[in-house]
């Protein structure tokens, strides 16, 4: 029962300081005076009872202050929980005033200027400033993305590159930097994804056109899963002959043989003819004639009556065909251009 009279106590004497500063107005003074004694007797609480109000009294704090503290302290809490709950949502920039975009501005300028004397570290500095003064530019992110790719930090060029997209998804140049960081990180499929994406933005763009062309050039091809031909034999040119109507393997087996009885010694063959064995010796010439086996290209020569003919005549004997009977085969002769383009690379 004390703590609901320490509390009838301090309603009461805020009732009657209510009187006395004049909070209540005169006509209802009287009234308040009553309601006062008639509390009072509900709980047995008597002001005027020195020891009572001793025990009682919670001075010298007041109920108007002790209320203060409890609307500030739920106040308080409130905001906590209300952060607590949002905290899992992703924290949005808050909205600048007009001053600080102006010396975000100035900041930005500043790091420009840094960049042009390549001092990256100290741009980054001014960059990471601006971005306290106004985290909604997605130029700032750009522009400390590439003083960190300057410096050879992709990675971190990748997250600003991310966070100016994520800011502005429509600031193509931010596009270009995700790609550049991703390709000097050797992730060329995410430095093609990054250039495609800005290119969707802005299909003429050069810079994004050209880095696009360079990701792409270094994604692997089908023909890379393809396994080395290794140098055909010589003891194999009998059985490869004989084999030269069953398919295109068996037939560029023979041809290979063909060629270097053809080809010569080292010093190259007859009539100025190209050492053919050292060509076809050369990884560069079989990645050629791996690639003619794998389009067809090979099958359909051997399948040539002019090729299948002279396989015959070398297997019965016949000796090894004139460059004049070489050159009148239209497909032999194309294979012989095609030999003579990829030597020079």
């Amino acid at each position: 029962m004390s703590d609901k009279q320490r509390l009838v106590l301090s309603i009461i004497d805020f009732l009657n300081q209510s009187i006395q500063d004049g909070t209540v107005k005169q006509d209802d003074q009287e009234s308040l005076e009553v309601a006062i004694q008639c509390i009072g007797e509900a709980f047995g609480v008597d002001p005027s009872n020195e020891e009572q109000a001793k025990r009682l009294s919670v001075k010298p704090a007041t109920l108007p202050s002790i209320f203060d503290v409890f609307i500030k302290t739920r106040e308080k809490m409130g905001s906590t929980a209300s952060s607590s709950a949002s905290s899992s949502a992703p924290a949005q920039p808050a909205a600048p005033t007009e001053a600080d975009k102006a010396e975000a501005e100035k900041l930005k300028a500043q790091g420009n200027a840094k960049m042009s004397t390549k001092e990256y570290d100290a741009a980054i500095d001014l960059y990471t400033q601006a971005i306290s003064k106004d985290g909604t530019n997605a130029v700032y992110y750009s522009n400390r993305a590439a003083a960190y790719s300057s410096k050879n930090d992709h990675q971190n060029a990748i997250n600003d590159a991310e966070k100016a997209l994520e800011v502005d998804p429509s600031f193509v140049r931010a596009y270009h930097r995700l790609g550049h960081a991703h390709y000097s990180l050797s992730d060329y499929q995410s430095a093609a994804d990054a250039f495609r994406r800005g290119l969707e933005l802005d299909p003429t763009n050069a810079n994004l056109k050209t880095g696009l062309q360079s990701a792409e050039a270094r994604l692997p091809k089908e023909d890379d899963d393809l396994p080395p031909l290794e140098p055909a034999d010589a003891s194999t040119l009998s059985g490869a002959g004989a084999a030269a109507g069953a398919g295109a393997g068996a037939g560029a087996g023979g041809l290979a043989d063909m060629l270097r009885g053809m080809g010569g010694g080292a010093g190259g063959g007859a009539g100025g003819m190209p050492d053919l064995a050292g060509m076809l010796n050369n990884p560069m010439m079989m990645q050629m004639a791996q690639q003619m086996m794998a389009n067809g290209g090979m099958e359909r020569l051997m399948q040539n009556p002019g090729v299948a003919d002279m396989m015959n005549r070398m297997q019965s004997g016949g000796g090894m065909p004139s460059m004049a009977d070489l050159m009148s085969n239209p497909a032999l002769r194309d294979l012989a251009n095609q030999f003579g383009a990829g030597g020079g690379q």
